[in-house]
């Protein structure tokens, strides 16, 4: 099979030709099958008609979950709820993805994903630096995702990449597929769960590894030369990858290509790929400003595994990692205390709804048991990765990043490495990037 190197033609495009969606899907995830499926998908493709019974179920549940839990865990988290649904909304409507996007770059030299990645980051860059520098908002303080540099954030990370290409999502990709109907993530979520939990068992070994320890650019430079030496990065990347692309010859439509017109496609989608990267980087300052802390998700699966162990009567207090205040606080708690549980599940069902809207929820009946392996190791991998990286592509590479913590570029790079290793085995197993 010949692999594409730009988009198949596009609705109302110069070749007037329609998409076909069949192949542009994987028949195994019934996701994307590559990156120019998800920004096609993204960019040229009408939606169906919307699906009421998913819409009306699912806008139930955001409603119920939001008025019940406003009386109970605040106001604050009832919000939160409804801002992870809103990232839910936008993760699909935009396809804003990041295993495909670093395939895409390392495999074809299409940096289209990447380039939005940039956008979002500057986005939430200028918007976390007068919040973060403030230090408050509305009463409640406020601090970023800083963590320390160190070997185990590259090793981490490194093996996070390897898990997302097996997996088929990363952290934000695996709820927001799951949320769609990509029966596989069920699998993939599981494996994430069951990664990270195992990882606080040896969470001293990994913090005894050579480290910076935290390095703030804001606090060694200030906010004023920190976002500027960060948007002059960004920049630098948005470059490279550009030649990257003469280099390899290749022939891509800009990401900005807004999708056909409609006057209701706020509502039903597609939106331009950079439009998401703005609204993902807005949504993750308003995080910010209602939890103190900035857009996360792996804690959770941490918790959600820990809460299992304990359930089936394991001590987690000879766990070491599972001493400190605010692991046995969280413990103790109901699940829906914790604000990255709330968000989370607020980020299934915001992708769900978006589903609906679009006409595309269509979950798969039948899992391929090589697939279901596949998915099970690409799972751990991730769970066990962004747990001594500190974070999975979002708490540690985006909001990292975001918060000028030099974290979040060690996770950026060291993906990148560990990006090739996980499409070589992609390809071992039979799960490669091109439709079958």
């Amino acid at each position: 099979m010949v692999t594409r190197h730009h988009p198949p033609a596009l609705p109302g495009g110069a070749a007037g030709a329609a998409v076909d969606l069949g192949r542009m899907l994987s028949p195994a995830t019934n996701g994307p099958a590559t990156l120019e499926a998800e920004v096609a998908l993204a960019t040229g493709l009408a939606p169906r008609r919307a699906q009421p019974r998913v819409v009306g179920a699912v806008g139930a549940a955001l409603l119920i979950g939001a008025v019940w839990l406003a009386p109970r865990y605040g106001a604050r988290q009832s919000a939160l709820f409804l801002v992870g649904a809103a990232l839910g909304v936008v993760l699909y409507h935009a396809a804003f993805g990041f295993t495909a996007a670093f395939r895409a770059l390392v495999t074809r030299g299409d940096g289209r994903g990447i380039r939005a990645q940039m956008l979002m980051l500057a986005v939430a860059t200028v918007l976390f630096a007068p919040l973060l520098a403030a230090g408050e908002a509305f009463g409640l303080a406020l601090g970023g995702a800083v963590a320390p540099a160190s070997l185990s954030v590259l090793i981490g990370a490194f093996v996070f990449a390897i898990g997302m290409q097996l997996g088929g999502g990363c952290g934000s990709g695996t709820l927001f597929h799951l949320g769609a109907g990509t029966t596989p993530m069920v699998l993939t979520l599981a494996g994430f769960v069951g990664g990270s939990v195992l990882a606080t068992w040896h969470a001293e070994f990994w913090a005894a590894t050579p480290s910076l320890g935290e390095v703030s650019l804001a606090a060694r430079l200030g906010w004023a030369r920190a976002v500027a030496v960060q948007l002059v990065a960004f920049a630098a990347v948005v470059v490279a990858t550009r030649a990257v692309e003469r280099r390899r010859r290749l022939a891509a439509p800009s990401a900005a290509a807004g999708p056909p017109g409609g006057r209701w496609r706020l509502i039903h989608g597609p939106w331009p790929l950079l439009a998401g990267a703005v609204a993902l980087a807005v949504l993750n300052a308003l995080t910010l400003v209602l939890a103190g802390h900035p857009w996360v998700i792996t804690w959770a699966f941490t918790l959600w595994g820990a809460k299992l162990v304990a359930l089936l009567g394991y001590d987690l207090s000879t766990v070491p990692f599972w001493s400190g205040d605010f692991q046995r606080a969280a413990l103790a708690a109901p699940v829906l205390a914790d604000v990255t549980s709330v968000m989370d599940l607020g980020i299934v069902l915001g992708a769900c709804l978006a589903a609906g809207l679009a006409g595309r929820f269509a979950p798969t009946r039948r899992v391929l048991p090589r697939l279901a392996a596949v998915s099970l190791l690409g799972g751990l991998l991730l769970g066990y990765g962004s747990r001594i990286a500190f974070g999975c592509n979002i708490g540690a590479y985006v909001s990292g990043i975001a918060s000028t913590s030099l974290h979040g570029w060690l996770w950026g790079a060291a993906a990148l490495l560990g990006t090739p290793v996980g499409v070589r085995l992609r390809r071992l197993v039979g799960i490669g990037d091109r439709p079958e």
